[in-house]
C-alpha cells in the first residue's frame, strides 16, 4: 500500500509539473476582444494556458527592463514597429531563429534582424467628408500642408504612437527638413487642437467641425460594423483614401502588430507555438474578421468592408526605420507646436 501511495505521489507531483510548464505569458500593449477569442482558441488546441498582462508599450518595457534575468515574460506585443524595435534597442528580445515561423508572411513586413514578427498591419490613411472633399482633391500626406486645408484637417495627439510612427516614416522618406516644415503647415492647417482617438477625429468630420482627417484604416472598419448608430453614420459620412499611390510614388504608410521572444522567456517552446498559432491561416481570417486589420499573410483577404476600399500600394520603407527615426520624429512635432 505504501509503495501504490509512494508511486501515485510521484505521479500527481509530475502531472503538476507538466502543468505549471503548460503555460506562456504575455505582456501586451492590444486592448481588442479579439485577442482573447485567439487565445482560447489556443488553449483549447494545445492545453497551453495564456497569462496576459496589458499595458501600455513604454510600461512593459520598463517592466521587462527591471525584471531582467527574472522576468516571466515569454512574449512582447505592441501595436507599433518603433516599440518593437526599442524593445530590440534595449537588448530585451531575443531572436526567433526558426525560420519557418515566417512562412507565407509578406517579406517586405518582416524584421531584417530576426527579432520580431507581424502579426497584423494597418495603414494610416486620410479620410474625408462626402459632402464637403471631393476624391480628386487630394493626392499624398505632403499635400494636406497645402493651405487650400486650412481649417480642415483633424487629427489626434502627437503623444500617439500611430502619429509618431506616420512622421518617423516622412523623416525616412523625405528627410528632416521636409519633415519640419510638413508639420509646421499641418499644424497651421488644424481645424481643432488634437484630441480623442482616432474614431473622434471620424466623428468630427460628420459633425462638420473638420474635412478631413489622419486616422488608422481599421478603425473604420470598426465603425461601420459597430451597433451604435452614431458610430455608423459616422463612418458612412467618410469616405477611405490610400495616399501616395500614383505611379512612382512610395505607397501609404504601414504600421504592424507584431510579436517578440522575451529575451529570458522561460516557456520559449509554448511562446514559438503561439506565434506559430497567432500567423496561421485561421487565426489571420479571426483577425481580419473582427478587428478590420489586413492579414499578414497575402492569402488571407481583407474583410469585405475593407475589400470594398480597393487594393493599395504599400510604402516598401523598412519597419524598423519607424523606431530609428522616432527621436527626430518627437522633436520635429515639438518643435512644431502640435499638441
Amino acid at each position: 500500500m505504501k509503495k501504490i501511495l509512494s508511486l501515485l505521489l510521484l505521479i500527481t507531483i509530475g502531472c503538476s509539473n507538466n502543468q505549471d510548464e503548460m503555460i506562456v505569458n504575455i505582456y501586451s500593449q492590444r486592448h481588442y476582444d479579439v485577442d482573447q477569442l485567439q487565445y482560447d482558441n489556443f488553449e483549447k488546441e494545445t492545453g497551453i494556458k495564456v497569462n496576459v498582462i496589458k499595458a501600455n508599450a513604454d510600461e512593459l518595457l520598463q517592466r521587462l527592463k527591471n525584471e531582467g534575468d527574472n522576468s516571466p515574460a515569454d512574449l512582447f506585443i505592441t501595436v507599433d514597429v518603433g516599440k518593437l524595435w526599442q524593445a530590440t534597442d534595449m537588448g530585451l528580445l531575443q531572436k526567433y531563429e526558426d525560420s519557418s515561423i515566417t512562412d507565407g508572411i509578406t517579406e517586405t513586413l518582416l524584421d531584417k534582424n530576426g527579432y520580431w514578427i507581424p502579426v497584423t498591419y494597418r495603414s494610416r490613411i486620410i479620410v474625408y467628408s462626402n459632402e464637403r472633399v471631393k476624391k480628386n482633391e487630394l493626392s499624398t500626406y505632403e499635400d494636406l500642408a497645402d493651405d487650400k486645408w486650412k481649417g480642415r484637417i483633424l487629427v489626434r495627439s502627437s503623444s500617439n504612437s500611430y502619429n509618431q510612427a506616420l512622421l518617423s516614416s516622412l523623416v525616412a522618406n523625405l528627410g528632416e527638413e521636409k519633415t519640419k516644415s510638413w508639420a509646421n503647415a499641418i499644424v497651421s492647417n488644424f481645424a481643432r487642437d488634437p484630441k480623442g482617438n482616432d474614431r473622434d477625429q471620424v466623428k468630427a468630420i460628420a459633425a462638420g467641425q473638420g474635412d478631413i482627417a489622419i486616422v488608422n484604416s481599421y478603425y473604420i472598419g470598426l465603425l461601420l460594423s459597430s451597433e451604435n448608430e452614431e458610430e455608423i453614420n459616422a463612418g458612412k459620412a467618410i469616405s477611405v483614401f490610400f495616399p501616395n499611390q500614383a505611379e512612382g510614388d512610395r505607397g501609404s504608410h504601414i504600421n504592424v502588430s507584431g510579436i517578440a521572444l522575451a529575451k529570458n522567456s522561460p516557456n520559449k517552446s509554448n511562446a514559438l507555438k503561439l506565434i506559430k498559432y497567432l500567423t496561421s491561416d485561421d487565426a489571420q481570417k479571426t483577425y481580419v474578421n473582427n478587428t478590420f486589420e489586413y492579414s499578414v499573410k497575402p492569402n488571407i483577404k481583407p474583410n469585405q468592408i475593407v475589400k470594398d476600399w480597393g487594393s493599395f500600394k504599400k510604402d516598401p520603407l523598412d519597419l524598423n526605420m519607424l523606431g530609428t527615426e522616432r527621436k527626430s520624429a518627437i522633436r520635429i512635432f515639438d518643435a512644431a507646436g502640435w499638441k
